[in-house]
């Protein structure tokens, strides 16, 4: 039997990858610019083998059909975009959570009289919601009581199933110190982990996945949150789409509610109602005492 290959294909035609860019731009925010050429290239020829087409143009005729479009943008998202994150990524931002976001929250009353709504947007494979879930659990030792939940969202289902999963090689939770280790990780014990090491069940509790597109014109999250990270992924959007959607992030906090983004991104010159804290932290408004009664349904 021969198998396929796509040694054969030649290069993507300028006017189709025009059409690409304009879809996943669309559709996903993600810029494409001609250098990312040979990239996407050599991951669609992957696609293309999956799917057990022969060429480029069939492809164009499977995403371009409006009946099979919704179904394929997610695999191609998945194939074009890459996932990098890490336990601990950009450590000042959970410095900053223990010293300074964390007590005032509590101290307005946030986590104790209602719990506190954490919002991870651009999860990946689960590095960032597990790693607030363990500073959360870290700082809620020292309380008489402290209570949160975290909503861990991604474009990709192929990331978000390996985020649920909570199974980690060693290379992966090196960040991680062994009190923590001991803590919040054990040895996985299920047949077909990838890994040896899972996040404890007590931790994966608190962290809960879904799909969410950034672009959508609604996130339909069902609370406005205390604290929001969507760090690292607008870079990859233009300036118009950064602001559309730190919009709707902001829409999404509670008055006083805490925004992170990615050390290399910033919200300056947006016309928004945040303050900065600290690099790459901002705040809405003014946290006071009984806001956490905006964090209950939206209207």
């Amino acid at each position: 039997m021969t198998s396929l290959s796509t040694e054969h294909l030649t290069a993507i035609a300028p006017s189709d990858f025009s059409r690409l860019r304009a879809l996943i731009e669309d559709r996903c925010g993600i810029q494409l610019p001609e250098s990312k050429r040979p990239m996407v290239e050599a991951r669609l020829r992957k696609r293309l083998l999956h799917l057990g087409l022969s060429s480029f143009p069939e492809y164009w005729r499977l995403l371009f059909d409006p009946a099979h479009q919704a179904t394929e943008l997610v695999p191609l998202t998945d194939t074009l975009t890459t996932n990098k994150t890490d336990f601990l990524r950009e450590p000042a931002h959970f410095a900053l959570l223990e010293q300074t976001v964390l007590p005032a929250l509590y101290a307005a009353g946030i986590g104790r009289r209602t719990p506190l709504r954490v919002w991870s947007a651009a999860a990946s494979t689960g590095e960032e919601p597990y790693t607030l879930a363990m500073v959360l659990s870290q700082w809620g030792r020292s309380q008489r009581s402290f209570d949160f939940s975290i909503l861990g969202t991604d474009i990709s289902t192929r990331v978000l199933a390996r985020a649920r999963e909570g199974t980690y090689d060693e290379a992966a939770i090196a960040p991680l110190s062994e009190s923590w280790r001991r803590a919040y990780l054990l040895r996985a014990r299920l047949d077909s982990a990838p890994a040896p090491f899972r996040i404890a069940p007590e931790l994966r509790a608190r962290v809960r996945f879904g799909q969410l597109n950034l672009m959508d014109a609604d996130y339909a999250l069902p609370y406005r949150c205390h604290i929001i990270f969507c760090r690292n992924v607008m870079i990859y959007f233009n300036r118009p789409t950064q602001a559309e959607v730190t919009r709707k992030l902001t829409e999404n906090l509670v008055p006083g509610g805490y925004l992170f983004v990615g050390h290399s991104e910033s919200l300056q010159s947006l016309d928004l109602p945040l303050a900065a804290l600290a690099p790459s932290a901002y705040q809405w408004g003014t946290l006071r005492p009984g806001c956490e009664e905006a964090a209950g349904a939206k209207p």
